[in-house]
């Protein structure tokens, strides 16, 4: 990442030019490493959150998008981890921990108990906030793939980040149902 503040004036380091990026604490990799796609995927995820978040009137909900989202950044990091320094990460910090996953599960459960999800598959799309929730949602999936396809290619990838990740798409997937409520369409006419 590019430092920048007081004296410093270019966002810009010019060494991501040879098509690499840097890890956390130190190393490099390419930009087309499918690692690279997993934290960049987390990314446009964390953006994603961003437009429910900004499209949310619901103050108790825009503060559960918030912390879902400095979540994410805690997985990124974690993905992130020049693999020979992984001894560094923070749980909650930098790295996902079990009890990060069990929360995600206990929101669901809650939420679920609230309000049970309708056994159909539906259209997304009943308003700008249960839209933005579905889009984050499949970018959540594809985070997961894509951490899954690193893993298999022999990078080291935390468990608790692809089940982190899997949760947290499903939750994201409660909260658009509960945010599109009943006026959804179902995916057959």
């Amino acid at each position: 990442m590019a430092r920048y503040g007081p004296g410093v004036t270019k966002i810009y380091t010019k060494t991501g030019d040879d098509g690499t990026t840097g890890l956390l604490f130190g190393g490099r990799v390419s930009k087309a490493d499918t690692l690279v796609d997993a934290y960049g995927d987390i990314d446009e995820a964390v953006a994603a959150l961003g437009v429910a978040r900004a499209a949310c009137t619901d103050g108790e909900l825009a503060t559960v998008l918030l912390h879902l989202q400095r979540g994410l950044f805690v997985a990124a990091a974690d993905l992130a981890a020049n693999p020979r320094r992984r001894d560094r990460l923070e749980a909650s910090i930098s790295r996902i921990d079990p009890e990060q996953v069990d929360e995600l599960e206990q929101t669901i459960d809650r939420l679920v108990g609230e309000r049970p999800l309708r056994p159909v598959f539906v259209v997304p799309g009943s308003n700008p906030l249960a839209a933005a929730l579905d889009l984050a949602r499949t970018v959540l999936r594809r985070a997961e793939r894509h951490a899954v396809h690193a893993a298999d290619d022999g990078h080291t990838v935390s468990t608790h980040v692809v089940a982190y990740l899997n949760r947290l798409g499903d939750l994201v997937y409660v909260l658009a149902r509960r945010a599109a409520g009943d006026d959804e369409p179902v995916s057959h006419g």
